[in-house]
Order: structure tokens, then C-alpha cells, then sequence
């Protein structure tokens, strides 16, 4: 269809509407009107309608790659499927009856639904449908992420490639003398995988047995990894934020992997396209390898587990003659050299007489190894750092090798080459596959809200106790962010139910913290297993002296020998106490013990620091662990310093009284630490340490401690930071048992409108609060002016610079402003306010009671318009003492008004004027008003100072930061009102015109934009600080990157470049 059809149906149907109102329209008429006119503006656009793929593409190969693709874009197109129908309706491929069950489904809400139908009608109808429904894709990609990826990788598919393809392709045939193995091995493996045992803890049952297809609950996969820092520690991923992020880009960017796509599909595809192999994956001699990553508890084991059953049950993955699974905790038991031959029949002795025939056909097999973070020997696919010395490549499944080479070989298909591997690891083991051939890369997001509410009425029977615990899950930030997690699900789970069930229990001793949170789940295993072993303290004792090894060596997998050394028999399993805290996982080789979870097992290492009356030194211990930089002991901290408030008191009923010296030592550190962080961030850049600080804080629980720690602190300086709505529970609950908060600094620490509601509690409290570069918006400003309301409100010093504040918050602003008595400085640089903006709070600074003595209104698009609201509203003002109108569009026609106040605001000491549009005589006239009144400064020009005031602050903390980065580096620098030497550069005053001076040796690069210097080698770790200087009648920023290595970059506009 061309465009001027497009548009000539587009008028019809708007012809057909214009003689109904838009309520009487139906809704799915609406939406198809502005669906065909979104799709045929496009179909306008030259720039949008690159179809060069489209034009090389035959029918044949067209059909092929949608059924190649179909899995995939059936998610991509989700969102636009009534704009394509309608599109197809039109041109008459579609029924009038077929379109309406695809908007049925859009209006239910059930869009996968809704996509799949479109392209199962699509391949019914034939190679011209198909070839419209391409063209639609190519010129809608831009705005549909998952289509626009797509679209991409097929431009650089081998077309003639794609002829070679055999879509119609059956199942291999399996030999006969291996049917009967076949049979076997898959009636073996489904025993094997149809159960799931879980712990119970609360019942004298000390395990359940459920039928895996009862009790497994959906995880999301995406076909993606992410930044391996964002899921370092799994328990401080954000509740809220994660389920949000996991939303947000599943609709969007991110594609949802089914565990059955994960072999033969075009996900894996893909991979081909990156490795540059030319041939499909059922072709292949090279085999697919997929790795699947998720944090400690998400659920990877379970879904090999299902893997497995599935495939042993025909439900997957025909293709696949045989699968064979293993654990790398059990491969740590073989020492020495081993073949892949005797690996299996280890596990499978029936296959001993047909290995043989496996070998032949290695594209019918698939292995899988789960848990490579927890292999004791090393593999680097890069080949510079294995464990085996020199790298021996084995190739042969006869062969004696070792374990490592066995694994390397394997999923680089240099063993039994067509086979497919999938391996399964927490995000900590990723680099070690940064280099190896995957096909696929895939993480597990865990649970969405559906599948968590799904998965606490599987585990109640009572749905009551099931609501109730969701209730105030979802009532709690904190406990909420767990909620992704199906083992924390199984820890809340087992931990909160008791409240909601048991009469005696009662509710406002719910947990809230995490701490609480697992001393009860250990208080549950106390008493109801308790008595089954003699000494549970001195079990506890040892089996956290244990865990704490682990941690410390990051170990999570325990052997019997590692039992026996912390005197803990292996005997003591019979006993249901030790059953609930370690698990005992055995294989036909060895037998092997986890704690169910790594935050149990590090709970349990801290509650250990409180069971022994030798206190030893704590404070030593403890600061060593905040040392280590890779985030190993975070959450044992936090258990530690959680222990030593009342969250203890539920476990010394039953495990005696805590040690009083280990309490009060460990309460001291805390103190100091604390501190030492809100000093250091005062002083230098150090946010994150003092965010940190602020958890222990909160896990503590500790009333006296957080007033006595808050209300002696000078300011708290979290600029900068990224905060979530864990971090604003957190900042919420430590500032609620002070009076006052000296300072808050939160610029740039990304709070908008949602987050300040979240901080509402704690606003009016603060004496300076700085809220700058925050996207707070007028709503923010409505809530803000609600605290500024408040009878009890301490705020003295408020910054708002660029919230893109505008006029339309200007009523209630004025409003708290006028009824306000504790402000005393206001920064509203920056926004868009305007001349209506400014208008109104002009009413609140004539109040005689308004406190206001700095306004900042530079950067604001104000004009002539506003000056004698301001003239009239200031003129009688006597407590206005500074006033910042720079960087507006003021010019001579201001000048009687700000005449004016300059006279009779007779408090005013400083007015700042420059970067407007005055003349030169005007200047004349306003700088003359100078000598008027002893002290007034009437600032018109930038010249007068390089640094400009308002930003001393910052380049003092700048300079005192780089000249205590690092004791063996020392930095010249010098600064004046007109110039600034730092490093290489050297920035001044010259005329009108700023000017920079750069020392480069030969060896430095220069580019346009940007000058660097580099002294030694630059590191990858940066820190950028924001400078600001006068330029002219221009503010402009320098950001100087200083790294370990001393590299120095400062980026100006083109524009500046001299």
C-alpha cells in the first residue's frame, strides 16, 4: 500500500468518527485510529524505511526466517499487533472476524496471546500477508527495541546460507540398540527429578516431599547478562527497583528466554552470528554451548531440575538423544585424571556397552554442568591462567585428563564437536567465560509479583496466613526486596508464618529488619528441633566457626573432613536441628554439605561472634572485613551489628545470654565507624562508605545510638549517589529518632517526585537541605511546600537548583513561603520559573515576616516583565541581605525597578546582575548605584573572580581530596579570585575572555573537544569532580577525571576552544 492510500484510508475513518464524541467512540476504535495513524506517519518517512533485507529476501527465505524467528517476535511485537491487524484487515489478508479476536485479546490484556495469534494467521495466509507484515516491521522498529535487535541481526545473515536450510527437518532417528538404553536412562532420570524435597522446620516432619510439577513456580529468563557488579550481592539488590527494572525492560529492551529456547532456536542463532559460524545449530558440527547466570537462591538448580524431568518426559528438546547432568560440587571430589567415559558411567553405569555409539552422534547430546562458581579448579577460557600447567586440550572421551580439561573442552566443542553444553553459575563466575564460545547468555530475574504470590499460596494450605504474609511484605521495603528470591520466598516464608497462624504470637513483633528476619527463622529451628541435640549453643558455636571460614575464604561447599575439624560429626544429620542449617547433598562418589543459603550461612558466622565468652578482639576482626573491597563480608557485617541490638533477644531464650563484652565492643565500632564515614564524606568524596554506614545503622535498631550519632554529625553528604527506595527507608528510619539534622546534602542522588514523598518523615528536621539536580518537578515542590508548612519545620537553607521548577508550582511555593519562619536562604537557580513563576512568591517577600535573607533566582527566563512585581515586593523588605538575578534576559527597561530595590531593600548587600542584556550605559548606571550605601556590591561582570563563590565549597573539597588521594602522590596547585593552577592547566582572567594555559609534552594526545595529559599509566578507576567557572557571560563546568594513573581531562565546548 502507498502512502497516499495510507492516508486517504486515515481520512475515511477519521470521516467516518467526526460525527461521534470520543466517549461514544469505542475504545477499540479509538485505539486503531491513532494506531493506523502512528503506523502511517512512518510510512512517510524516508529515513524509516530501509528495507534493503526485504528486498533480498525470496518467499521461501522470508518464510523461513519467521519461523526462525518466530519464538522471538512474537515478544516484539506484543505492543503493536493491533496496529499490524488493522494494516492487514485493511488490504483484506485478515477477516473483519480475525482482526477483532486479536484486539479481544489486547483488550483483556492478554498481548502475548494476542501476538502469537497474529502470527499464526499470518503463516496461514501466505508470502504476500507475510511480506506486508516484514514491510510493517521495518518501518516501526525505531520505537520497538526487541524488533529493532532483530532487524539487525538479520542484516548480517548469509542469504545464501538460508537456502540451505531444511525447516521441515524431522527428529534424528535413534539406532535401535540404543532405544532400550534410552528408555532406561530416562525412566532413571525422571525418578530422579519428579520431587522436591523442602524443610520445613515447624513441623516434626523434618522434610516434605511435593511433586515437582506442583511445586515449581515460573522464573523469568532474559536473554541477557547483566553488569556482573549490579547482582554482586544478591540481598542488596533493591526490592521495589528490581521488580520496576524487571518490568520496565521486559516490555522494552529485554527478551524473555523459555527454557526450552535456550538449544535450536534463533537466541542461539545469534550466538553463530557473534562467533561469525555460517551454519545453523542443527546443522552444526560445532555444537551449542549456554550459559545461564543468577544469583545465590534464584533458582538455577530447580531449573536444570526441570530441565531434566522435561526432557526425560518428551515434554523438550527432542532433538537430544541423551542428557547428562552434573554438579561441579560433585566433580570436586575427583582427584587426579579422569575421562568423560568414566564420568558417566559414575553416574549411569547402564550405558557401559553403548558409549561407544554415543560417540558417533555427539549432536544428539546435551550436558549439563550446574554451579561452576562452585568448581574448586580453575578454567580460563583465555588460556593464561588454568589450573592444569601446560593447557591440555582434551579431545578424545577415552582420554585421561584432568577435570578442568575435561569441562574446557567440552563447551568449546573441541570435545565430542556437535555436542551441546549448558553450564549454570552465580554472576561472580562470569569472567571466567568472558572468552569461551556461548552461544547464548542468559540470566534469571527470579520473581515477579505474579509468581510471588503464586509461590506463598503454594506454601501456605491456609490462603489466609498466604495474605496476611504478603500484606506485610509488601507493607515492608526492606523485607519486600527479598521477595524475587524463591529461597529468600522459602526463609520469609517459614519465618513470618508463625505470626499469622499461631495464637500466641504477636504481630507487632513481626520481623522488619533482616536481621530479625533470620534470627526468628533460626529461633523456629530452636525450638522446634532444639532438643534432638544436646548442646545447641555449642553446635551454633562451631558451625558458624565453620561458616565464617567459608566466607572468609568465599567457600560454600563443606565436606565431611571440614565437619569433622570443627567437631561437628556428620552422626549429628539424624537430628532434624542440623537437617534445617546445612544440607547434605550425596552422590554415588561423595557426600557434600551447603547451608541452605549463603545469607544463612553468614548469619550463622556472626551469631557465632556472640556464643563464645572469649570476645577476642571484634573490633580487629570487624574492621578487617569492612576492608575487604569485594564485598564478601557486607552482609556478615550487617548481621553482626544487627546481633548486638534486640534483635538477639527471641535466640537468648533459648541460647542464654549473648556476651555482654562483645555487645558493647561491637556497638563501639559501629559508633567510631560511623563517624569516621560522616567525617570523610564531609571532607571528600566518600558517599558510598557513608551510605553503607547508614545501613549498619538501621540494621542496628540501636535508638540511642543513631540519635546520639545524627544530631553530633556536621552534615551528611550522599551527593551523587543513585539512591533507591531501600536507601530512602533506611535515611528514614536513622534521622527518625533525632530532633534535628544539621545538614543534608542529596544533589544529583537521582530522588525525583516519588523519592522525596518517601523522605517526607525526615525533611522538615533539616537545617540545610540541598536537593539540587534532583528532576523533583512541581509536584516535588508541592510536597516540599507542605513541609515548609510545617509548624515544627527547621529548614534554614534550601537548594532547588535545576528540578525544572516552572510557574505551575509557583501558588503553593508562595503559599509556604508566605507562612514559613525558619528559612533563611533559598537557591531556586536554574529552573524555568519565568516572569508568572516569579510573580507569586513576590506576595511572600512582602510579608514584614518573611525570613528570606539569599534569593537565587539566576538561570530562571526572567524578563523586564517581572522586575516591578519584584521592585514593589522587595522595596519595603528589610532582611534581604543577598540577591542572585544572573544569567536572565533582564535589559535597560529593568533598570528603574532595580534601581529601586537596590535603594530601598536596605539590607541588601550583594546583587548579582551579570549575563542579562543590558547595554553599556546601563551598566554604567547600575554599577554606579555602588557607591550608594557602604559595602553594596552590584556584580555586572564575570571578570571579577575565575572561581565564582557559590562554588568555593566545592573546589576546597576538590583540592582537599586530591591532596589526600594517596600519600606518595603529590599535586601542585595554586588559586587566586582570577585564576586557578592545577596539574598541567592553568585557567585566568584576560581581558573579556577566560583563558587556559595547557603544559603538554610530545608524547600527550590532543583532540578538538578535549585536552589530556597523561603521567603514567591511566587506570580504569576515575573520579570526576565538577568545577565551575566564569566564562565570560557564561557559567560552563570542567570536569577533571583524576584516576590512580594521573590522567587529567578537562572538556570544554567547542565553541570555548580558543
Amino acid at each position: 500500500m502507498d502512502v497516499t492510500s495510507a492516508h486517504l484510508l486515515l481520512s475515511w475513518l477519521l470521516m467516518q468518527v467526526s460525527f461521534l464524541s470520543s466517549e461514544q467512540l469505542p475504545r477499540s476504535s479509538q485505539q486503531q485510529c491513532l494506531l493506523l495513524e502512528n503506523l502511517f506517519e512512518l510510512s512517510s518517512d524516508p529515513h524509516l524505511t530501509n528495507m534493503e533485507f526485504l528486498t533480498k529476501c525470496n518467499e521461501d527465505q522470508l518464510f523461513k526466517l519467521t519461523k526462525l524467528y518466530r519464538d522471538r517476535l512474537e515478544q516484539a511485537i506484543e505492543e503493536v499487533s493491533v496496529e499490524i491487524s488493522t494494516l492487514l484487515t485493511y488490504e483484506k489478508h485478515f477477516t473483519g472476524q480475525e482482526h477483532q479476536k486479536v484486539i479481544e485479546l489486547v483488550e483483556k490484556g492478554n498481548q502475548a496471546d494476542s501476538s502469537k495469534l497474529l502470527l499464526t494467521l499470518v503463516m496461514g495466509k501466505g508470502s504476500v500477508a507475510r511480506r506486508m507484515m516484514w514491510e510493517s516491521f521495518v518501518k516501526m522498529h525505531h520505537r520497538l527495541p526487541k524488533l529493532d535487535k532483530i532487524l539487525n541481526e538479520i542484516q548480517e545473515i548469509d542469504f545464501e546460507q538460508l537456502d540451505n536450510v531444511n525447516m521441515a527437518k524431522g527428529l534424528p532417528e535413534i539406532p535401535s540398540n540404543l532405544k532400550g538404553v534410552q528408555e532406561k536412562h530416562k525412566e532413571v532420570l525422571c525418578v530422579q527429578t519428579q520431587t522436591l524435597q523442602v524443610s520445613t522446620i515447624l513441623v516434626k516432619e523434618k522434610v516434605k516431599t511435593f511433586q515437582l510439577v506442583d511445586r515449581y513456580a515460573e522464573l523469568t529468563v532474559i536473554s541477557a547478562v547483566r553488569d556482573r557488579k549490579l547482582v554482586e550481592h544478591e540481598l542488596l539488590a533493591r526490592g521495589r527497583d528490581h521488580e520496576e527494572w524487571r518490568e520496565k525492560h521486559l516490555r522494552r529492551e529485554l527478551e524473555k528466554i523459555p527454557v526450552d529456547c535456550l538449544f535450536q532456536s534463533s537466541f542461539s542463532w545469534v550466538g553463530f552470528l557473534v562467533q561469525k559460524l555460517k551454519k545453523w545449530v542443527w546443522q552444526s558440527n560445532f555444537g551449542s554451548s549456554a550459559v545461564v547466570s543468577g544469583v545465590p537462591g534464584i533458582g538455577k538448580t530447580t531449573m536444570v531440575q526441570k530441565i531434566v524431568h522435561d526432557w526425560a518426559t518428551g515434554k523438550i528438546y527432542p532433538h537430544f538423544q541423551f542428557v547428562f547432568s552434573f554438579k561441579f560440587r560433585h566433580l570436586n571430589t575427583y582427584n587426579g585424571r579422569v575421562n568423560l567415559r568414566n564420568l558417566i558411567l559414575d553416574m549411569y553405569p547402564y550405558f557401559e556397552n553403548v558409549l561407544g555409539e554415543l560417540w558417533k552422534n555427539p549432536e544428539g547430546l546435551l550436558f549439563i554442568f550446574d554451579g561452576l562458581d562452585e568448581f574448586k579448579e580453575r578454567i580460563d577460557f583465555a588460556g593464561h591462567q588454568r589450573s592444569t600447567a601446560p593447557p591440555h586440550m582434551c579431545t578424545d572421551p577415552e582420554s585421561w585428563c584432568e577435570m578442568s580439561d575435561i569441562v574446557y573442552s567440552l563447551i568449546q566443542h573441541k570435545l565430542l564437536p556437535g555436542c551441546s553444553v549448558l553450564v549454570t553459575t552465580r554472576p561472580t563466575a562470569l569472567h571466567l567465560l568472558e572468552v569461551a564460545e556461548v552461544s547464548v547468555w542468559a540470566e534469571i530475574l527470579g520473581f515477579g509479583r505474579d509468581e510471588q504470590r503464586e509461590y506463598f499460596n503454594k506454601f501456605y494450605e491456609d490462603k489466609k496466613v498466604a495474605a496476611a504474609v504478603l500484606k506485610h511484605l509488601e507493607e515492608n521495603e526492606i523485607l519486600y526486596t527479598m521477595c524475587y528470591n524463591p529461597s529468600y520466598c522459602w526463609i520469609l516464608g517459614l519465618s513470618l508464618g508463625p505470626f499469622f497462624k499461631q495464637r500466641g504470637r504477636k504481630q507487632q513483633h513481626v520481623p522488619r529488619t533482616v536481621t530479625q528476619l533470620y534470627s526468628y527463622f533460626i529461633y523456629n529451628v530452636l525450638e522446634n528441633h532444639g532438643r534432638e541435640i544436646e548442646n545447641p549453643r555449642e553446635v551454633l558455636l562451631q558451625l558458624g566457626r565453620m561458616a565464617f571460614a567459608g566466607v572468609s575464604g568465599k567457600t560454600i561447599v563443606f565436606t565431611s573432613e571440614d565437619l569433622v575439624q570443627y567437631n561437628l560429626q556428620p552422626s549429628q544429620f539424624l537430628s532434624g536441628f542440623l537437617m534445617e542449617l546445612l544440607e547434605m547433598d550425596d552422590s554415588v562418589r561423595s557426600i557434600v554439605y551447603t547451608f541452605p543459603h549463603l545469607t544463612i550461612q553468614e548469619f550463622i558466622a556472626a551469631l557465632a561472634q556472640f556464643l563464645t565468652s572469649d570476645s577476642g578482639n571484634i573490633q580487629e576482626l570487624l574492621s578487617k572485613a569492612h576492608s575487604m573491597e569485594d564485598g564478601r563480608f557486607e552482609i556478615f557485617l550487617r548481621f553482626v551489628i544487627g546481633l548486638s541490638s534486640q534483635a538477639a533477644r527471641p535466640l537468648e531464650k533459648l541460647l542464654d545470654s549473648f556476651c555482654h563484652v562483645t555487645i558493647c565492643q561491637v556497638i563501639t565500632w559501629v559508633k567510631e565507624k560511623v563517624e569516621e564515614q560522616i567525617k570523610n564524606a564531609a571532607s571528600k568524596p566518600d558517599q558510598t562508605n557513608l551510605l553503607n554506614a547508614l545501613h549498619y545503622m538501621f540494621e542496628s535498631q540501636n535508638k540511642k545510638l543513631l540519635q546520639e550519632i545524627v544530631e553530633s554529625a556536621e552534615i551528611f553528604n550522599l551527593r551523587g549517589l543513585r539512591l533507591t527506595p531501600i536507601d530512602y527507608l533506611v535515611l528514614s528510619s536513622v534521622f527518625e529518632f533525632c530532633d534535628s539534622i544539621r545538614k543534608l546534602d542529596l544533589r544529583n542522588c537521582y530522588i525525583k517526585c516519588e523519592g522525596l514523598q518517601r523522605l517526607d518523615s525526615i525533611l522538615q528536621k533539616c537545617r540545610v537541605l540541598r536537593l539540587s539536580f534532583n528532576e523533583l518537578g512541581d509536584s516535588g515542590v508541592k510536597l516540599l511546600s507542605v513541609v515548609l508548612r510545617k509548624p515544627d519545620c527547621k529548614i534554614k537553607e534550601l537548594g532547588l537548583e535545576e528540578n525544572c521548577l516552572t510557574d505551575f508550582c509557583a501558588g503553593d511555593f508562595s503559599f509556604a513561603l508566605s507562612v514559613n519562619r525558619s528559612l533563611n536562604v533559598l537557591n531556586l537557580s536554574n529552573n524555568k520559573l519565568g516572569d508568572s513563576g516569579v510573580k507569586l512568591p513576590c506576595v511572600a517577600l512582602r510579608n514584614p515576616d518573611c525570613t528570606i535573607q539569599k534569593l537565587q533566582l539566576d538561570a530562571n527566563r526572567l524578563t523586564d516583565s517581572c522586575t516591578e512585581d519584584l521592585a514593589a515586593a522587595l522595596s519595603s523588605n528589610r532582611k534581604l541581605t543577598r540577591l542572585n538575578l544572573e544569567c536572565n534576559s533582564f535589559t535597560d527597561q529593568s533598570i528603574p525597578a532595580l534601581r529601586r530595590i537596590i535603594m530601598k531593600c536596605t539590607g541588601l548587600g550583594c546583587i548579582e546582575l551579570w549575563d542579562n542584556k543590558f547595554s553599556s550605559d546601563g551598566k554604567h548606571q547600575l554599577k554606579s548605584l555602588q557607591g550608594t550605601r557602604s559595602g553594596l556590591i552590584v556584580e555586572l561582570s564575570s571578570l571579577q573572580r575565575v572561581i565564582h563563590k557559590g562554588f568555593q565549597e566545592e573546589v576546597d573539597q576538590f583540592i582537599n581530596f586530591m591532596v589526600t588521594f594517596h600519600s606518595d602522590l603529590k599535586f601542585n596547585w595554586t588559586m587566586t579570585d582570577t585564576s586557578l593552577s592545577f596539574l598541567d592547566l592553568t585557567i585566568s582572567n584576560s581581558g573579556d575572555r577566560l583563558n587556559r594555559n595547557i603544559y603538554f609534552e610530545p608524547t600527550d594526545s590532543r583532540s578538538c573537544l578535549n585536552y589530556t595529559s597523561s603521567h603514567l599509566t591511566p587506570c580504569s578507576s576515575e573520579y570526576t569532580f565538577p568545577v565551575h567557572v566564569i566564562h565570560g557571560a557564561m557559567k560552563q563546568q570542567i570536569n577533571l577525571t583524576i584516576a590512580a594513573g594521573m590522567k587529567v581531562l578537562f572538556t570544554m565546548p567547542k565553541s570555548e576552544i580558543p
